[in-house]
């Protein structure tokens, strides 16, 4: 069904994308405090402010991939080698973070007066290494021979937000619960942390070696 629009491996790709959703990041931290503290209403103008961002990012992310075909393929190369060292780059951290350098459990704090959906849409937006990722984990599920690519990152962006929202929905309603639970159950953090990071690894080694 989806190869007709465009998108390969979808199932991975599905796969790939629960991982990194709920891989920790100051996004749903923000998401997670924002709810448990202050409310579902709060909650969700901050998850609007996640959807928004993502979505801005994927936009780049598709204007750049279209201008790198248009222009020439060692430039696409280029850019396909520099997204498999980053996908290493942020395996390898996320392995070390967890098992070498100490946790410290930074998360940001939630204001009585502050404005949800600009706080958690300038957390999207002021991490550019976000749209390197979209770039590099995108790319690997369409198939740039589709007469309309951008139908591709519309089904995949759909899927993404899609999911993003039901994880988010789950953190806002279950924030304390969830809090409580992965502070004391530091060990599966720990295996999931660690889980995450191999993912990362296999998606780099799988980029590099694609033709």
């Amino acid at each position: 069904m989806f190869e007709s629009l465009g998108v390969i491996n979808v199932w991975t790709y599905l796969v790939g994308l629960f991982f990194i959703i709920i891989a920790p990041g100051p996004n749903s931290i923000y998401v997670l405090r924002t709810g448990a503290s202050r409310g579902v209403g709060p909650g969700y103008r901050a998850a609007l402010g996640v959807f928004v961002g993502d979505a801005l990012l994927i936009f780049c992310a598709y204007l750049g991939v279209a201008s790198l075909i248009r222009t020439t393929p060692l430039l696409f190369t280029l850019v396909r080698y520099l997204g498999a060292l980053y996908l290493l780059y942020l395996g390898v951290r996320i392995l070390h973070a967890n098992f070498v350098a100490r946790q410290e459990g930074a998360a940001p704090l939630v204001d009585p007066g502050e404005r949800y959906f600009s706080k958690a849409l300038t957390l999207s937006l002021t991490n550019p290494k976000a749209i390197l990722f979209y770039v590099s984990f995108f790319v690997q599920f369409i198939d740039f021979n589709y007469a309309h690519p951008w139908i591709s990152y519309l089904v995949l962006a759909g899927m993404l937000e899609t999911m993003s929202f039901i994880y988010l929905s789950l953190l806002i309603f279950g924030g304390t619960l969830v809090a409580r639970f992965f502070r004391q159950k530091q060990w599966l953090a720990r295996i999931g942390n660690g889980l995450i990071g191999l993912f990362f690894m296999g998606f780099a080694a799988r980029l590099a070696a694609r033709s």
